[in-house]
């Protein structure tokens, strides 16, 4: 609990209080073997698999509500899940078979692939951008990260939410996670909300 409340205030400094949201896929001891496939759901059991596939490790937290995120031509989402009246997380896993044949950097396919998505979500591109740190990478045992937070316009296509945090990990030759928060509060009860997803995903 104390080293939680430090990483929290560290990272409220230096990503001026919103940034904590980062540790939504924060640091996890559970491993995959874990959770025996009959005691998840059928969504949630694909996601294990397909996140195990990219070297992901993928842990459902638990109060969280499984949903079908928005799939369309511009965005495209292995996984989805909410907390009802509170925020949405939706997630996509690319595997470095995938970006290396998708991108002539692929190593930068994060950067990429993460511009994309703010794209499609702010048609103005008015957003705060930050790289993750060191220590917040070391937590997801990624190599690069960055985080974009963006205000949405009211849409039934971000669900009539206001604000979105996009962030997109990166393993070096292994595989991209994206991850997009939909919410409408950035205020001490989204603090209390992150902390009940903080746990779910890392990569091996």
């Amino acid at each position: 609990m104390l080293h939680s409340q430090l990483l929290m205030k560290a990272t409220l400094r230096q990503f001026k209080q919103i940034f904590v949201i980062v540790c939504l896929l924060g640091n996890t001891g559970l491993t995959y073997a874990q959770y025996k496939s009959a005691q998840l759901p059928k969504p949630a059991k694909d996601f294990v698999h397909i996140a195990a596939d990219a070297n992901v490790i993928f842990t459902p937290p638990e109060g969280f509500k499984e949903i079908s995120p928005i799939n369309n031509e511009d965005l495209n989402y292995d996984y989805g899940m909410a907390l009802p009246g509170k925020l949405e997380i939706w997630f996509s896993v690319m595997p470095y078979k995938y970006t290396s044949k998708s991108f002539s950097q692929p190593d930068s396919a994060y950067l990429n692939l993460s511009k994309m998505q703010v794209s499609a979500f702010s048609s103005d591109n008015d957003y705060f951008t930050r790289s993750l740190t060191a220590k917040v990478l070391v937590q997801y045992n990624a190599d690069h990260g960055k985080s974009y937070l963006l205000n949405l316009n009211d849409s039934p296509f971000t669900r009539h939410y206001k604000y979105a945090l996009i962030l997109a990990l990166q393993k070096d030759h292994i595989a991209t996670v994206l991850a997009v928060c939909l919410t409408n509060d950035k205020g001490p009860e989204l603090f209390k909300s992150m902390d009940k997803a903080r746990n779910c995903l890392k990569f091996k």
